[in-house]
This record gives C-alpha cells, sequence and structure tokens, in this order.
C-alpha cells in the first residue's frame, strides 16, 4: 500500500496549461516515489489564494499575474508562515532578485523542464519532512513531543543533557550520542562535544562559538569541525533558498 505524506500542495498561474502540467508532473513525482499524490488546490489569481486559509506547505507561484503580482503575494504568505516552500514560475528572470528577498525555495522557468522539476521536488519533500519530523523528548516527569524545528540546540554539562527549544528548556534522560544518532543530520550538527545545534536557528558564528536563537544561546565550535561545520550550514542555506 503506497504512504501517504499529509501535505497540502498549491499551485497559483493564471495560465491554465501550466497549472495542469504542474498538477501532472506533481502526480508522476508521487507515483514515481510510491506515495500518494497529497492534496493539490489551484490559483488563478494572487487574491483568491491569499483569501485560503488551508495550511500551506509547498506553493507553486506565478508571478506575473493579473491584479496582485506574485512577489507582494509570496511576502504575505511568508510572513504567515516562515517554513512554507515556495517555488517560483516564471518566464522572465529580471524577477530573481526580488524572489530571493523572501527566502523562495527554487526558481523554476518556463516551460517547464520535468527532470529539473522532480530533482527539486524530492529535495522540497526531502525539506518538508525534516521540518515536520516529530522528535520525544524523555524527561524523568514524562515524555514531550515537539516538531524538530522547535529544538534550538542540546547541550551536555557533566552528567547533564539540556534539550533548548522554542518552548522551554528540558533536562532529557539520554545522552548526547542518543541524540547525535536521533537528530536529522541535514539539520542538525554536533559542533563540540557538548553541543549539537540546528542550523535553523543559527544567529551567525565565528572559529570558536555559534550563536543561536538572536544570541539567547551560544554554543562552542571546536576549530578542527569549523571547515566541515561552514560547509553544512552552507549547504543547509542553500537547501532552503
Amino acid at each position: 500500500m503506497n504512504g501517504m505524506i499529509k501535505m497540502r500542495i498549491l499551485i497559483c498561474d493564471d495560465d491554465a496549461l501550466i497549472v495542469e502540467q504542474l498538477k501532472k508532473y506533481c502526480q508522476d513525482f508521487f507515483d514515481k516515489i510510491h506515495v500518494t499524490c497529497p492534496e493539490l488546490v489551484c490559483f488563478s489569481d494572487g487574491e483568491t489564494l491569499l483569501s485560503d486559509e488551508g495550511e500551506k506547505d509547498i506553493l507553486f507561484l506565478d508571478i506575473e499575474m493579473p491584479g496582485m503580482n506574485g512577489i507582494y503575494v509570496g511576502k504575505e504568505l511568508k510572513k504567515h508562515n516562515e517554513n512554507l516552500i515556495i517555488f517560483i514560475v516564471t518566464s522572465y528572470s529580471e524577477y530573481l532578485d526580488d524572489a530571493m528577498r523572501f527566502h523562495v525555495f527554487r526558481y523554476l522557468s518556463k516551460p517547464l523542464d520535468k527532470p529539473r522539476f522532480f530533482r527539486n521536488m524530492k529535495d522540497a519533500v526531502d525539506l518538508y519532512n525534516s521540518m515536520t519530523a516529530k522528535i520525544p523528548i524523555e524527561t524523568k516527569q514524562g515524555v514531550h513531543t515537539l516538531p524538530a524545528s522547535f529544538i534550538i540546540a542540546v547541550e551536555a554539562h557533566g552528567r547533564k543533557v539540556t534539550v533548548h527549544t522554542t518552548q522551554c528548556d528540558f533536562e532529557s534522560v539520554h545522552t548526547m550520542d542518543y541524540w547525535e544518532r536521533l537528530l536529522p543530520k541535514n539539520r542538525f550538527f554536533q559542533t563540540h562535544r557538548s553541543f549539537i545545534i540546528n542550523f535553523e536557528h543559527v544567529t551567525d558564528f565565528d572559529h570558536t562559538l555559534v550563536n543561536m536563537a538572536d544570541n539567547q544561546i551560544h554554543a562552542y565550535l571546536t576549530k578542527r569541525k569549523y571547515s566541515a561545520f561552514k560547509e553544512a550550514y552552507l549547504l543547509y542555506l542553500e537547501s532552503t533558498r
């Protein structure tokens, strides 16, 4: 039996042929990976898309539509959900700089190239899965399950292991080795024997420290790991553009 990814994919383009092509490519992609195609919702203009109240996980967005243009629509949607994965679909490369300012994921040019679409769609689904992965945090009091994106860093001091999250800190009953194995490698990195950090919450870093969550948490960075960390972090940024 095919698996199902609980995801909602939106297509917004005033060109009905492009909408049908994107729908077909999405269905073909999920057939290829043997997963039931998620919900696909189509819009022909930005106003209708903005008034939609459903979940938005992946969006294929045309730039040059009548009424509200795609740049405005994309910026508005990102304000409400920074994890929305946006593909810009356009024939005009001059919009690229504007689109990159609100962190679009990828840029697809018309006419659409199917192999390129499949490669980019695989990256988008991998990113979605790692963002929505639920992580159990076991403490002496019980188990708290949070999305991976809520975890800022895991820190060891002595025998105590603290999981810093966007909600609060939890004292884990597990070791650093356990956390290193559990956390998804494309989002987390062990910068030092005492720290595993989530790339999503990095503010900045130098050769010895990674500052996180608007400088509220500072993780040590071992000198010998600096190059590998920098490379992994830049790869992460590239995958979320």
